[in-house]
């Protein structure tokens, strides 16, 4: 089982008044940096580790969900405190817990799903929240494989919804951390900061460590050897991120001493608060304790501060429907501070998730004990932490004024609306293309008011939100060619009270054109690129850039992500016109599949010569035309250079 952040015994903070706090401690806080994807932004924890027994994940266990993962989650067998909203996914599976209280059966999501991912990127966008810091613990085991899928995933999500991501790793119980970690950054996870949704500070990727220095025997690591690791990252060009100790500055109690060098070798750093703090009093003292001389050593030194917020532990009764989260928000902004981290988006675990959680006993299992957000008596909608996070974010940019008032209540005002709107009606097609179609319905009516409207691509008895959109039109894009796909149309309210679907339309997607090129401006990956020349350069439709892989380190990938299953037969490679390319000859392979992460071999490995007088390019056709959504070149050889090479990578129908 992976190794979670678990509570840290509560360390007794000084109870310095905050009258006086304030008056030794003036926020004078100066950024090290300007504002990019991390400082003056709030980041959200993204643990993306949950699973369940038939959603397909190569872990193919009830992953987090309960103690014994081969076993569905109950009762007693629990890993949870709390429990999630789960009426926005549209893949969710049966536990052997009892029915919700208000009779429906108790079922949990799969992180795995494609759809889960992108409906909490969907909320990020909604509560107009940053940064998701993808969680990515020792990668080497058996959770290896399905921790892979999951960063695509999220690379996916935040691409669609307009999010940034990046990968933080916490290094707990990690054995030899020091080298496998360099291997899995440079093998697997730097492929991803090719996408333009990869989190960037300073024009660097941005990469945390979390747990060098900690005091207890999950965290072993020699000050020497977490320096190497931070100045290794930091040679490979990214801005690093350290999570750190809460007592990190005076090397006592949660941190082991003798690491203060390693702490100021990074370029933010990020105090670890859960389990210090439970209420708005200890807040305040750890304000004062931590919070204010923590950014004055940070600004001594040149570093960025990013302190954490916590919304509080639902089962311990922490969160005093928002008083306790908005009052961290409060200190840490008067402090000055660079950024701001969320502990955590969806730590169903700890309790301490803002992500969608039950508002009231009516949505939990009957037989679990668990707390639902109106545990203090004053009701709460299930989103209320996300958009109590998008206010501490505004406050942080200037967007609102400084306040220790929270500025939005536990439940909306319309929160009393429990009548869904009608179904709308009218459903047609509109238009079509090889990749899109257009759709069109009559408006909805509501006993308050329609606020949206979300769009289902239904196959069999699954249906998978592909859109939303205030209108009554709507076009879904990234569709494959020649395939037959069905849609409907559900109305919101305010209340997110969701109707029943519309009328269901079927149609089937023109038949791909042989000159329009499928890979034009799509999603890429690799297995490794050196300096500047990212697997982006193959579809961004400039011969003059180019991927080149890592050297003397063959075979190597690149990987194109089409957006949907569509009917491939050609490719053809490119290398950069000028003459100074001089010719040469790469052995090539073709795999492909509908899963990232998953291939089938479509053109066995052959010579291809790319020789600058007539035109740098090669041609690559299929025996026949194959539905994939992934398309993947493997270079074994290159006699031209010691690295895979392609300038564009142009996928055609025909």
């Amino acid at each position: 089982m992976g190794v979670t952040r678990r509570v840290f015994l509560r360390a007794a903070i000084a109870a310095t008044a905050v009258g006086a706090a304030e008056a030794v401690f003036p926020p004078t806080a100066s950024a090290a940096s300007s504002p990019g994807d991390v400082v003056g932004k709030v980041t959200v924890g993204y643990q993306g580790w949950f699973a369940c027994i038939g959603d397909g994940a190569p872990i193919n266990g009830w992953w987090h969900w309960s103690q014994d993962w081969g076993q569905a989650p109950s009762r007693n067998n629990t890993n949870i405190k709390c429990w999630p909203d789960v009426r926005e996914y549209t893949h969710t599976y049966q536990t052997a817990y009892a029915a919700l209280g208000n009779g429906q059966p108790a079922k949990l999501f799969s992180s795995y799903d494609q759809q889960t991912v992108d409906t909490h990127f969907l909320w990020l966008q909604q509560n107009n929240i940053d940064t998701a810091a993808l969680q990515r613990f020792n990668p080497t085991g058996g959770e290896g494989p399905t921790r892979d899928a999951m960063a695509t995933k999220v690379r996916s999500a935040a691409e669609s919804y307009g999010r940034k991501f990046y990968i933080m790793y916490d290094v707990s119980n990690w054995t030899n951390m020091q080298s496998e970690i360099k291997t899995d950054w440079t093998n697997k996870m730097s492929a991803h900061t090719a996408s333009s949704a990869y989190a960037k500070q300073n024009g660097k990727p941005v990469v945390c460590i979390w747990g060098f220095g900690f005091n207890d025997p999950n965290h072993p690591f020699t000050p020497d050897a977490c320096l190497d690791v931070v100045n290794w990252f930091k040679g490979q060009g990214c801005y690093v991120i350290g999570g750190v100790p809460r007592e990190w500055r005076t090397g006592t109690g949660g941190s082991q001493s003798g690491f203060l060098g390693v702490y100021h070798a990074f370029n933010m750093i990020s105090p670890w608060m859960v389990g210090a703090i439970g209420n708005v009093t200890e807040a305040d003292n750890a304000y004062a304790t931590y919070t204010v001389p923590d950014q004055a050593d940070c600004n001594a030194n040149g570093i960025d501060y990013q302190p954490c917020v916590l919304p509080g532990d639902v089962s311990g009764r922490q969160r005093a429907h928002g008083d306790f989260m908005w009052r961290q928000f409060y200190n840490v902004v008067r402090a000055g501070v660079q950024g701001i981290y969320i502990s955590m988006f969806d730590e169903y675990n700890e309790g301490n998730q803002i992500a969608k959680t039950a508002e009231t006993r009516a949505w939990v299992p009957t037989d679990s004990g668990f707390l639902a957000l109106d545990e203090d008596g004053t009701a709460c909608s299930s989103d209320y932490y996300l958009r109590l996070t998008g206010d501490g974010g505004r406050m942080l940019k200037g967007q609102l004024a400084l306040t220790p008032t929270r500025p939005t209540q536990p439940v909306l005002p319309n929160g009393g609306d429990t009548t869904p709107p009608a179904a709308p009606a009218g459903l047609t097609i509109t238009g079509h293309t090889s990749s899109s179609v257009s759709l069109s319905w009559n408006s909805s009516t509501d006993n308050v008011g329609v606020t949206g409207y979300r769009i289902l691509q239904v196959s069999g008895s699954t249906s998978t939100q592909v859109g939303t959109t205030g209108s009554t039109s709507f076009t879904v894009t990234g569709l494959g060619a020649s395939t037959a796909y069905t849609f409907d149309v559900v109305a919101l309210d305010a209340a997110e009270n969701v109707s029943q679907p519309s009328n269901q339309v079927t149609v089937t997607t023109d038949a791909p054109s042989s000159t329009t090129n499928l890979a034009l401006h799509r999603p890429t990956s690799e297995s490794s690129h050196t300096q500047v020349y990212g697997s982006a350069n193959a579809t961004d439709g400039d011969t003059n850039t180019y991927w080149e892989s890592a050297n003397n380190a063959f075979p190597q990938w690149i990987q194109v992500d089409l957006g949907a299953a569509t009917g491939v037969r050609r490719i053809v490679l490119t290398l950069p016109p000028a003459t100074a390319w001089s010719t040469r000859t790469q052995t090539i392979s073709v795999q492909g599949g509908t899963d990232a992460g998953t291939s089938t071999q479509l053109l066995a490995a052959a010579g291809y010569t790319f020789d600058p007088a007539t035109g740098n390019t090669a041609t690559l056709t299929l025996p026949a035309t194959v539905g994939v959504r992934y398309v993947r070149l493997t270079i074994s050889a290159n006699n031209g250079w010691p690295a895979g090479q392609v300038s564009e990578f142009q996928v055609f129908g025909a």
